[in-house]
């Protein structure tokens, strides 16, 4: 089309020269092809005032594409004064104009970045790991915390840390406390390899600064000697009342990469989490990436990412690479650890050892809030966490259990399945039109379903585990959705077709007025179908008012918190 367009001798090429003596109408030809082009996601043009050149008239004939679908179009207008009526026009159009087009082309950077960005936001995680597992093992470390706080410790020691970490499936390095010398000698001789010997204390943590740490000991004669080495540096560096004993590890002798990662509080944001290199030149490289809690698993892999050391976690000159995705759900489940335990002020995992093998703590910091704070001192999270206290369990009639819970973005294909079981009918009354399943289950549409700000709605959904498959699957959704600037919230459920008349509905509003109460809302309300019968019943037995619209041809449900 160019070639129609332009002389013989035009650049071929990107970017399109249309050549000095283009008018406004070879300007608005090459616009209009080049907007056509498949292959072309914005436009950048370029005018520079010469004999033949008409700024304004150019100007003029660019407004028509000033909203092109999907292609965003820039123009730079060099020449200063000579081109000020030309830019008003364009700006007028809604044409952005720059003075140079190297200024043009980082605002395209900058839009094809907050797009990525996007993408990988609402890119569909991994399945979670599960975030129940553990969770009898997760109230000692509420144990583990009060009884720091309760004494005045506020730095656990490297044992009580590892424990915490356990809690949460994070895989440490067997640890034991000797507070003896023939204790140790026990101890080692138990793990049947050679031991590494490091300082037991609650109130040093940088063992290595005061002597706290012996490697690679062999035998008792070797594990007593490093024992009283240990015991003489502590004493002579710090004091003698600073040495409870010591800890008896394996030593590790994998090749791998040392990482560290770690939480903090920052004064506006709350708890930050921290992953890069880490090892004893932590502070060398500097290669770190911070996040805000809590994380799921794209989330994780976008943070590491973001450093150096990803690189080469990856595999390079033939090693091998790390299990990334086990490496990403341990950072998941350290985001948890971190939401979930609000007394713990900071954690430092230096070094995590990463290899093809395994991932492990080595070692672990772990600071908590002083007796002091009371609970409503504690920092906020800057993003709200998934809301937990909104899980529940409900059983059909004939004794099948489902889960009913807040959505997660990793529910994302379990909706598509759900979609499939929907009849035209089951889809007119939620949407009041038949919206084709294409339209239904699109990774758009999904993502604004699945990817909830639990501040401005809720959705819960009911999952059960089909005992045959041991899949899940979704069997109804409610929706809690508030009203800007308004106390109150629209709500909206459907189930899917084998499972209604059975109660679920039901059981789903009944949840949700008990999250709009949690929520400080004072109304909820919904529109209705005439035709939709069983909705209309259900909330007049759950207290709702009912009011006909005849202007919409609809039901208005309401009901007073």
């Amino acid at each position: 089309a160019f070639n129609q367009l332009l002389p013989p001798h035009w650049s071929h090429n990107n970017p399109v020269d249309i050549l000095g003596d283009a008018g406004p109408d070879r300007y608005a030809k090459a616009v209009e092809i080049a907007a056509k082009d498949p292959n072309s996601d914005g436009l950048l043009v370029i005018l520079t005032p010469q004999a033949m050149t008409e700024p304004t008239g150019t100007a003029e004939q660019l407004k028509p594409f000033a909203h092109l679908e999907g292609k965003p179009i820039l123009a730079s207008w060099m020449g200063g004064t000579d081109v000020d009526a030309g830019e008003w026009i364009l700006n007028c159009a809604d044409i952005p104009t720059f003075a140079y087009p190297d200024r043009a082309a980082r605002a395209f950077q900058y839009m094809w970045r907050y797009s990525d960005n996007l993408r990988s936001l609402y890119e569909t995680p991994s399945p979670a790991a599960n975030s129940e597992e553990n969770t009898l093992h997760r109230t000692q470390v509420a144990a583990i915390v009060d009884h720091a706080r309760h004494v005045g410790r506020p730095v656990l020691t490297e044992h009580e840390s590892k424990q915490v970490l356990a809690a949460y499936g994070i895989p440490t390095v067997e640890t034991h406390v000797a507070t003896s010398e023939a204790q140790a000698v026990k101890l080692a001789a138990k793990l049947d390899c050679p031991v590494v010997l490091k300082l037991h204390s609650e109130t040093i943590t940088h063992k290595t600064d005061v002597g706290g740490v012996q490697l690679d000991l062999r035998g008792a004669t070797a594990v007593r000697r490093a024992y009283r080495a240990i015991q003489t540096a502590v004493k002579s560096k710090a004091g003698a009342r600073h040495f409870q004993g010591v800890t008896v590890q394996p030593m590790i002798r994998q090749e791998g990469y040392e990482i560290i990662l770690g939480s903090s509080l920052d004064p506006q944001f709350g708890p930050v989490l921290l992953f890069g290199s880490g090892g004893q030149l932590v502070e060398v490289y500097k290669d770190r990436a911070l996040a805000l809690p809590p994380l799921n698993a794209t989330l994780a892999r976008r943070m590491m990412e973001r450093t150096r050391v990803y690189t080469a976690l990856k595999g390079v000159r033939g090693r091998r690479a790390v299990d990334l995705e086990c490496l990403e759900q341990l950072l998941v489940r350290f985001s948890h650890l971190v939401v979930e335990q609000r007394w713990i002020r900071e954690i430092d995992i230096n070094p995590l050892l990463a290899s093809p093998d395994r991932i492990v703590a080595l070692d672990a910091r772990v600071v908590v809030h002083g007796p002091e704070i009371r609970e409503d001192q504690l920092p906020k999270l800057a993003i709200r966490p998934y809301p937990t206290p909104y899980i529940s369990r409900w059983k059909f009639k004939d004794n099948i259990a489902v889960t009913i819970r807040p959505i997660r973005p990793e529910d994302e294909p379990l909706m598509v399945e759900f979609h499939q079981t929907l009849s035209e009918r089951s889809v007119y009354y939620r949407y009041f039109s038949i919206l084709k399943l294409g339209q239904r289950i699109s990774h758009e549409r999904l993502t604004r379903i699945c990817f909830n700000d639990y501040d401005r709605e809720i959705a819960l959904v009911a999952d059960r585990q089909n005992p045959k498959t041991a899949k899940h699957e979704i069997l109804g959704v409610g929706r809690l959705s508030k009203v800007h600037g308004r106390n109150e919230a629209e709500f909206a459920i459907v189930v899917s077709d084998q499972w209604q008349h059975r109660g679920l509905g039901t059981e789903l509003l009944k949840l949700l007025i008990q999250v709009a109460k949690a929520e400080q809302l004072r109304r909820l309300t919904a529109r209705v179908l005439p035709i939709n019968a069983e909705m209309l019943h259900v909330c007049k037995k759950l207290g709702f008012t009912l009011q006909h619209l005849p202007a919409d041809g609809e039901w208005k449900a309401e009901l007073v918190l």
